[in-house]
């Protein structure tokens, strides 16, 4: 039986991620972003991914965080069937709730969530389903994953109900569509990382377009070599409709798009389109059950078991 996990380390990792999320944009990220603004040949967006690279900088030296409006926290939590956790998993939703709650008043972050009818507001980023826990489990391990992610929740996501007739090119439409909206009403900051997910029930292929979008690598591909296809399809039609960084006319409106698929009904196809803004921001811990904590660049949430298709 492996040591348990204690609680107070989960809560003091969960408040470090939080900070290192509102302050340190991902380095496979930056390094996207240093791609297309080295492809931009128009001037304003190159100039807007140069002042986003040169702000990044500064919020990294002076620790202080790289937007204003610090998004939704959110928990990802990926478990190993083998760990134990001091006081159960209702414990870890305490601590990540304090965490939540410290960190909002110490980084700090702004105070975002709010009750959606009365406007009420804790002032700390905690409230019904605040922050949001989503969980993953692994075969044989006894670590938990922590990943945080501090995404806006206004807008940045579009869903449609697409039948086997409309194929993939009804799929191209869409996002093509979707990104044409996002960039000219500003309903998205780009350039963004582009999360597709497609089949499953309505929230499924929600709930994958995010994850896909907030917790693969820039660089990383999916591992069917015709979904990878299509990413790569999907990426060049995004930025071939014209629109660059902030709206502006130019050829990076996107870093990269990541597509995962569940298995859906036979009548439908249906579709979750999410953009992770230029303020992607997410970071990653491994905690062991000796007590060590390892900070990890990739929260490894897509692993062939969270992808298993056949019966076991």
């Amino acid at each position: 039986m492996a040591r348990a996990i204690p609680a107070k380390l989960i809560e003091d990792t969960a408040r470090e991620l939080t900070a290192r999320a509102a302050i340190d944009i991902p380095a496979d990220f930056r390094e996207g972003v240093r791609r297309a603004r080295d492809a931009e040949s128009s001037r304003l967006p190159r100039f807007v991914l140069d002042e986003m690279l040169a702000n990044w900088e500064l919020a990294t030296a002076e620790r202080r965080p790289m937007c204003a409006d610090t998004g939704l926290p959110r928990y990802y939590v990926r478990v190993g069937n083998e760990a134990a956790l001091e006081g159960g998993f209702v414990a870890l939703e305490r601590a990540l709730r304090r965490a939540t709650a410290e960190a909002t008043a110490a980084i700090p972050l702004r105070p975002n969530r709010v009750h959606p009818l009365t406007r009420a507001d804790h002032n700390n980023n905690v409230g019904i389903h605040a922050p949001e826990v989503t969980y993953a489990f692994e075969p044989d391990r006894d670590f938990i994953d922590l990943t945080t992610v501090h995404k806006g929740g206004l807008f940045g996501t579009d869903y449609r109900m697409l039948f086997p007739a409309d194929g993939i090119g009804g799929l191209k439409r869409f996002f093509v569509d979707t990104l044409v909206q996002f960039g000219r009403r500003g309903l998205a900051c780009q350039p963004a990382i582009m999360g597709v997910g497609i089949g499953g029930a309505k929230d499924t292929c929600v709930r994958l377009g995010k994850e896909a979008a907030c917790l693969r690598l820039v660089g990383s591909r999916n591992p069917d070599p015709a979904t990878a296809a299509l990413e790569d399809e999907l990426t060049r039609l995004g930025n071939y409709i014209g629109i660059g960084a902030m709206g502006f006319a130019g050829t990076s409106l996107v870093v990269a798009t990541h597509v995962e698929v569940a298995y859906s009904h036979t009548g439908g196809m249906p579709v979750g389109i999410h953009a992770f803004c230029l303020s992607s921001r997410r970071a990653t811990a491994r905690i062991h059950p000796g007590g060590s904590v390892e900070f990890r660049a990739d929260p490894e949430w897509f692993t062939d078991y969270y992808r298993r298709e056949g019966v076991e």
